[in-house]
């Protein structure tokens, strides 16, 4: 665990029990895996065909019904983290946003529900983007949905979808706000931006600079994630997993500059402007610490730093 993570001081809460990670090859699936292991837990894994395996990772297309619930059904996990989607907003295949994250999930839900042994928590990321373009400064858990693009519409769908499972199984709901960290693609903001760095670019081309967004740190993600599972009282309920902090693109850049001693140019490219773009996303984390305690995310630069370095 790094030092730069501060949250409550790790548990064996895992010990003796099987931990299902869906996504687990992802960028995301990585890190939470590792978090449940040094927490414990026995870690398998769901990930898409084609990805590398390990004997603990079970390859498997969510939309294949018959698939997931073979896959869960020799698992017999006592938790599971759902992170499988189509993250990408500006994903190109519109039907496969659709058939991934919400029958996808449907289909997973109903294998957990067919287990002898129902799991102790089923944890599903869905996401900030949920909430478009909120008129709050600071957006909590019951401001009310928005959704600007495919991506956010289908991960309220998800959540719909899940209430109706609700009453047969323990399901937490996470909406993270942006987190970033060593590993994320580059066809997300940050990480391109890093990468430029790294590799001495005297010119980076963006899309809109007139956004402001909550990132956190990845490990801090799957720290909170963590906690949940074990967390009395976490099911049935919707946490925002966010820093409390927005910054802008142009803050950013400057970090990254001091970071690594120099100024890059900086264009717009109207081919990366999003008709639909969220302007701002700043996170209410109050509810999450209510319930996993105090978060003390490392600074953004330090993140970036960490990213740099790697």
């Amino acid at each position: 665990m790094t030092a730069a993570l501060q949250l409550l001081s790790p548990a064996r809460e895992g010990a003796g029990k099987r931990a299902l990670v869906t996504g687990i090859a992802g960028f995301t699936g990585r890190y939470v895996a590792e978090e449940l292991r040094q927490a414990g837990y026995e870690v398998f894994g769901l990930a898409s065909p084609g990805y590398e395996h390990d004997a603990a990772t079970v390859a498997v297309d969510l939309t294949d019904r018959a698939a997931v619930a073979a896959a869960v059904q020799s698992l017999q996990p006592d938790v599971i983290v759902h992170l499988a989607a189509i993250a990408f907003v500006a994903h190109s295949d519109v039907e496969q946003i659709y058939r991934v994250n919400v029958v996808g999930t449907r289909n997973l839900l109903e294998a957990a529900a067919a287990l002898p042994k129902k799991p102790q928590a089923v944890l599903l990321a869905s996401s900030a983007n949920i909430y478009g373009n909120a008129d709050v400064e600071v957006i909590h858990e019951d401001v009310p949905a928005a959704p600007a693009n495919d991506y956010a519409v289908s991960k309220l769908a998800m959540e719909y979808m899940a209430r109706l499972w609700m009453d047969k199984l323990p399901i937490i709901m996470v909406r993270p706000f942006n987190y970033t960290g060593v590993g994320q693609a580059e066809n997300f903001l940050l990480p391109k931006i890093v990468a430029h760095f790294k590799r001495r670019e005297p010119r980076i081309e963006l899309g809109n600079l007139q956004v402001w967004r909550d990132f956190s740190d990845v490990r801090v993600v799957a720290a909170s994630y963590r906690h949940l599972l074990a967390a009395p009282g976490a099911a049935g309920q919707v946490f925002n997993v966010s820093s409390g902090k927005a910054y802008s693109l142009g803050e950013a850049l400057e970090m990254m500059a001091a970071i690594a001693g120099y100024r890059i140019d900086v264009h717009v490219n109207p081919a990366f402007v999003r008709a639909n773009e969220v302007v701002r996303l700043t996170g209410d984390n109050r509810r999450l610490q209510a319930v996993v305690g105090t978060i003390a995310p490392p600074p953004l630069q330090d993140t970036l730093r960490w990213m740099y370095e790697a």
